[in-house]
């Protein structure tokens, strides 16, 4: 069940499942009106609090009103106390007898996108399942239901006897665990959980040289991987004032601000399962989108969030996947160009300029001399100029072969010891000229690297917009590649450098918006709207 306030008028609760269709329910709000109030988010903003002993933060006022702590000490007595200051600290507590800390880990994926289509297609077998972020975006059988070593162990035997060759147990033996200790008024608290409201919705959280200054509350809570995570309570237009100045630039031009404003909100909204195993909503990195609270806010984008107030992108009715990235390179890409999943319409192959350089129609970027044709140009394009629009990476085969070796270990890979690499390949691009497949030839088999782990599995690449070119010494022997190509990220959906260039040529937001999501329209919140459901397979 997620929960959350819709504009401070009401709770609205949703289940949350295999084809579950998320919707705004707000008898109150007229459809054509700006909204009133606030959707408020829960963002984890640290997310694993406790993992290292040393571990502290020190939580305190930036005014002259005390903080409220509200807990529940170990005898089970609701306290509340006030403070101007406190600091959460972790002491490593022995166990009476050791704990068993144990997933199943049905699948290992490098994004959300890709590891909630796994996640689906298991739900489609029958086995109730759960997506979690541990490092890599992991689907694991879901605890609740199997929640005994013996359930998991008859369940991992059951898919070995089907052929499922990946799924696999990860448990630690727990002798210890972090505990956390609050610190105020020269006492300490032993707890689980707090939580921090301030009189003014202002609370300072500083650790080790890094202080950030967030608006709502904030909440300290378990996680699923035996530490805890911090998380802000945060009113949705509050939060846009620490995420948009950071993903596109205080001095971005007024529209591409304007832009991006609206694609942040729609992001937001439509992701709120994303840490559902976790029991909040979003985290503060590039894995959700980079939030720093009310930290160097910015006078432009304040008033992008105010001109845009509630408004968001949809595509029949229910919010787009909202994805964008940094560069796109010169076109942009599906979204199976990167990602499993289906197709959103309105994700589509363009290419990144203001005029035409390249017929896609007439010459897509699927063959390997067409691509190359391609990168090779520089001008006319959108994002030309910067710094990652083009970019050559060499790697020695030393070097390649660590970034692959450290990549399969995580993975659990069955080919994670092998010892150097002979070759690579680049098997298949889509007509966007991603890379789909990358054959790595070892001396133990081949490695087939597909869609975004092309990027994940090496350091070089920026993105999956490039061509391979063997360096090789006198002799003509292989000594590594250089990684040729363009971009930085995914490539799918709005690029922020584009949108610069388009702003400053006049193009208002929801003409930029229209160019990087054909079909899609902005409009304001309103009770017909949904969220999210899962797409038809």
């Amino acid at each position: 069940m997620v929960c959350f306030s819709y504009f401070r008028l009401q709770t609205v609760c949703l289940a949350v499942g295999a084809a579950t269709a998320i919707f705004i329910s707000v008898t109150a709000l007229a459809s054509k009106t700006a909204p009133k109030g606030d959707i408020t988010l829960q963002v984890g903003v640290i997310q694993r609090f406790g993992s290292e002993d040393k571990d502290q933060l020190t939580l305190s006022s930036p005014g002259k009103e005390a903080l409220k702590f509200s807990f529940v000490d170990q005898a089970g007595k609701p306290i509340t106390l006030e403070a101007k200051q406190a600091t959460l600290g972790i002491q490593r507590q022995s166990l009476p007898q050791p704990k068993l800390l144990e997933f199943l880990v049905l699948s290992d994926h490098a994004t959300f996108e890709t590891a909630e289509d796994s996640a689906e297609g298991w739900r489609k077998k029958g086995i109730p399942v759960e997506v979690a972020q541990p490092e890599r975006w992991q689907v694991w059988a879901k605890r609740s239901v199997y929640n005994s070593p013996l359930v998991r162990r008859w369940l991992l035997q059951d898919l070995k006897a089907q052929g499922q060759t990946f799924p696999y147990l990860n448990n630690s033996l727990i002798k210890a665990r972090p505990q956390t200790f609050l610190t105020l008024e020269n006492k300490t608290y032993p707890i689980d959980q707090v939580t921090i409201t301030s009189p003014k919705a202002l609370i300072q959280v500083t650790q080790g040289k890094q202080k950030r200054l967030y608006g709502g509350s904030l909440k300290l809570q378990p996680n699923a991987h035996g530490s805890y995570t911090l998380v802000n309570a945060v009113p949705l237009e509050t939060y846009l004032r620490g995420v948009v100045p950071h993903e596109i630039g205080p001095n971005a031009p007024f529209n591409a601000a304007k832009a991006q404003t609206i694609i942040a909100r729609t992001y937001a909204l439509r992701n709120l399962r994303r840490f559902a195993a976790d029991n909040y909503q979003l985290c503060a990195t590039t894995h959700c989108q980079v939030y720093y609270g009310l930290q160097e806010t910015s006078p432009q984008a304040d008033k992008a969030i105010a001109e845009t107030r509630g408004m968001v992108l949809t595509y029949n009715n229910e919010l787009v996947d909202a994805l964008y990235s940094s560069t796109t390179g010169g076109v942009t890409a599906r979204f199976s160009d990167v990602w499993n999943g289906q197709e959103r319409p309105y994700l589509q192959a363009v290419i990144d300029a203001p005029k035409p350089v390249w017929n896609l129609a007439q010459k897509d970027l699927s063959s390997e001399t067409s691509f190359q044709q391609f990168i090779n140009l520089k001008e006319g394009f959108n994002e030309t100029g910067r710094k990652v629009f083009r970019w050559r990476y060499p790697v020695s085969l030393a070097e390649l072969t660590k970034d692959l070796k450290s990549y399969l270990e995580k993975q659990n890979h069955s080919l994670a010891n092998f010892q150097r690499i002979q070759s690579m390949e680049i098997i298949r691009r889509s007509p966007s000229g991603r890379v789909l497949q990358l054959n790595v030839t070892t001396d133990a088999g081949v490695v087939e690297l597909h869609k975004n782990e092309a990027r994940s599995a090496f350091k070089a690449p920026r993105s999956t917009l490039f061509y391979l070119e063997p360096i090789l010494d006198q002799q003509k022997r292989l000594q590594g590649y250089a990684f040729v190509g363009g971009g930085f990220g995914h490539g799918v959906g709005l690029s922020q450098f584009g949108s610069y260039k388009l702003a400053q040529l006049g193009w208002s937001a929801d003409k930029i918006l229209s160019f990087y999501y054909p079909g899609a329209k902005v409009q304001v919140l309103n009770e017909s709207i949904i969220f999210w459901q899962e797409p038809d397979r």
